[in-house]
């Protein structure tokens, strides 16, 4: 029967298993140290697995497959000792800007920035953030909001500490966030040189903290810039503790 299925990316799925427990139907289990479903009959098609993807290698396709089987899928979780899931008849119209179905928090997602004439929202000012994920261990190095645009790379103390963070540094831009203090600053400059390679980045700028440690995300960015072959225009300023701009 011609329906929605998962479909994994076998090129891009790395074996890390975080879309294992995401899937209530047990679907996918790893083989040979890749996701796989299981069989077709267990995947309901819904994409709630999605999400949980930081490598993109998920997506629902509609093609011929042997249909969604609940009987099924309760005999597969029995012999788990797991318990059948509750199923709802259809999947729920997927937003505008999220794609497939399934859970937006790590799906890329772009959105319209403010006008320069709109008016500032009662409370506080106005967001200038036109994308989702922001955090570069979940973005998408493909994500369409890269095409074309002016990257900034923030250590993730950044905004906390410069109070006019969002007005005078990501207003315009795309933006990726890490700490290179609690992070692998090598999956960074790996992460960053695919996405300096894949996307049109028109410049970099990295905001980065006064503190030793912050310097990491700076090395990996130009190393990454290196590493990519392109001649991307690139600039480095430092924040200071007391939230005022060192250089």
């Amino acid at each position: 029967m011609l329906r929605k299925i998962v479909k994994i990316d076998q090129d891009k799925c790395d074996g890390c298993g975080l879309c294992v427990p995401s899937c209530a139907e047990g679907a996918i289990t790893i083989v040979n140290g890749k996701a796989r479903l299981a069989a077709e009959n267990l995947c309901d098609g819904l994409g709630a697995c999605l999400g949980e993807c930081p490598w993109d290698a998920i997506t629902v396709e509609e093609r011929e497959a042997d249909g969604f089987d609940e009987i099924a899928v309760e005999k597969h979780l029995s012999a788990q000792g797991k318990p059948a899931p509750a199923h709802h008849p259809a999947a729920p119209p997927p937003h505008p800007h999220h794609g497939g179905g399934g859970c937006p928090g790590s799906r890329a997602m772009s959105f319209a920035r403010p006008q320069e004439s709109a008016a500032e929202p009662a409370g506080g000012r106005q967001s200038q953030l036109g994308q989702w994920p922001v955090q570069l261990s979940l973005v998408s190095t493909t994500a369409a909001y890269f095409q074309g645009a002016d990257l900034l790379i923030t250590a993730d103390c950044v905004p906390v500490a410069y109070a006019g963070y969002h007005e005078d540094f990501l207003k315009g831009r795309a933006v990726v966030m890490g700490c290179p203090k609690l992070d692998d600053n090598q999956f960074y400059l790996q992460k960053l040189t695919e996405l300096f390679s894949k996307s049109d980045i028109k410049s970099v700028t990295v905001l980065k903290m006064e503190v030793p440690c912050c310097g990491g995300i700076a090395m990996a960015a130009r190393q990454a810039l290196t590493a990519s072959g392109r001649q991307i225009p690139y600039k480095e300023i430092t924040i200071g503790i007391h939230g005022e701009i060192k250089a």
